[in-house]
């Protein structure tokens, strides 16, 4: 019998009720961990760290001295979403990126929600991530971001929030597929005592959707990566192979008469789609940093000229700045006459007066971040933090106010995961992966993050952060 620690009061865990009870959908779960010895799980997570690193499925941790490099940790305990929690999801998640992309469509256009009055100006047009280059230009379907990741969490009180919204070049799904081979290679017992939503097709439908940004007939489809040494390298590498599409750098590509050619041994061979995973700045030397070896001389004026498609399109940054997320509900009721059915977490923006005395007041209890940090980085957690960290981070935050938001510490929901000593709750976020052509596309399933450390709300791998597989069931 596997000892289960009780989720601590006032926190909502995916698997155990206050009572100690099975939640439904854990229930065979629970059934066939009871049935397992320590010792026969112990060798199968040892399984899956071997196969790992056969795979090779590594993940940079930033301001790691030891080394560069090192397998995401990978815990077999999955996350079960009941089917009918899975459609309200599903159904909030289309509505979401369909009004972020009309968003951008419209700053990009009109800016009838900036002349609505409903978002300021300036939190648009002098945003870091605002491209002028993209003004007036009309993409193929409208359609900015093609793949985004939503990075959901659930609250104590059951409810799904929208943490923040990923539109550039969003990562992590290569673990989601990875993660599920895993788990089907380790423990097909499970598989055949749950319906079980497949993921496997992700690549497809990804192509798919690449596919259909093109207006050309039979067009050429590359991923487009910064090379080995970038942290996501992995599933730059890991996404073309799985899609059947060449994986290339910026040095493999070159623009001649107006469209963009890739190296091949056989000659040039036109170029249709771009899956770049470079930022914007990078892309194109003569038009945004000089200095940049990773992108192609000359590939913005042909991507004006509308013979060449990037995924995600230039730009895209703005609608992911934590600065627009609290607008994104108003998005939704504005371009699509809706209410929104997944919630924002309440959010303060120091760039307001009113919202900046809040947050300096109340700093040591709430999570304060950059606008544009990712990854974890750049955010202040104030009950975890130290009153020396707060005094630190208060000053920062009153030198550039405008740089910075402010939201709750959130209750995140927690998980059953194996830790040194047996198996206890830790924090969980979830990521799906959406996909936009000519319509809305998602598989059922997307990337259960979880904080290793007992306590911590940071789940991002590129901190420490591991991955669980997310299991859809197909039936209530």
């Amino acid at each position: 019998m596997h000892a289960l620690t009780l989720p601590a009061a006032g926190h909502y865990d995916e698997m155990l009720l206050q009572s100690g009870a099975i939640r439904p959908s854990y229930q065979a779960f629970a059934d066939w961990l009871h049935a397992q010895t320590p010792e026969a799980l112990a060798k199968k997570r040892a399984e899956a760290d071997l196969l790992f690193h056969k795979v090779g499925i590594t993940f940079a941790v930033y301001g790691d001295e030891a080394g560069a490099e090192r397998l995401i940790p990978f815990d077999t305990v999955p996350r079960i979403v009941p089917a009918d929690e899975w459609r309200m999801l599903e159904r909030g998640l289309r509505q979401r990126v369909t009004a972020l992309n009309r968003f951008l469509w419209d700053i990009y256009h009109e800016h009838e929600i900036v002349k609505a009055g409903l978002i300021p100006a300036e939190q648009v047009f002098a945003n870091a991530q605002y491209q002028p280059a993209m003004q007036g230009l009309d993409l193929p379907l409208g359609v900015y971001a093609h793949i985004t990741g939503v990075d959901l969490i659930r609250h104590a009180d059951g409810g799904y929030y929208v943490l923040e919204d990923n539109l550039r070049v969003p990562s992590g799904v290569s673990y989601m597929l990875e993660n599920r081979k895993m788990m089907m290679r380790l423990f097909p017992e499970l598989f055949a005592k749950y319906a079980i939503a497949p993921v496997a097709h992700y690549p497809a439908l990804l192509l798919n959707t690449l596919r259909q940004a093109s207006p050309a007939d039979n067009p050429t489809v590359v991923v487009l990566t910064p090379g080995p040494f970038n942290s996501a390298y992995f599933e730059h590498a890991f996404l073309a192979q799985q899609m059947g599409v060449e994986l290339v750098e910026g040095q493999d590509l070159f623009v001649k008469d107006g469209f963009v050619f890739m190296r091949t041994t056989v000659g040039p061979k036109r170029v249709d789609v771009i899956y770049r995973r470079i930022d914007d700045a990078f892309l194109d030397p003569l038009a945004f940093r000089a200095d940049s070896m990773l992108g192609v001389p000359g590939l913005l004026s042909v991507y004006k000229q509308g013979h060449v498609v990037l995924a995600n399109a230039i730009g895209t940054g703005v609608a992911d700045d934590k600065s627009i997320y609290p607008y994104v509900p108003d998005m939704i009721r504005f371009y699509l006459g809706e209410e929104p059915i997944l919630h924002n977490v309440p959010t303060w923006q120091c760039r307001k007066p009113e919202d900046l005395g809040h947050v300096l007041n109340h700093m040591s209890d709430l999570v304060v971040k950059e606008v544009h940090g990712a990854g974890g980085y750049g955010m202040l957690v104030g009950p975890a933090s130290t009153a020396a960290e707060v005094a630190d981070f208060k000053e920062r935050v009153k030198a550039n106010p405008a740089n910075y938001i402010a939201q709750p510490t959130l209750c995140l929901s927690s998980c059953p995961t194996f830790v040194e000593r047996g198996i206890a709750p830790r924090h969980i976020d979830l990521r799906p992966f959406v996909l936009s052509g000519r319509e809305v596309n998602m598989v059922a399933g997307g990337l259960t993050r979880v904080a290793l450390k007992a306590g911590s709300l940071v789940v991002n791998s590129s901190q420490g952060g591991g991955t669980k597989d997310t299991w859809i069931l197909e039936r209530t």
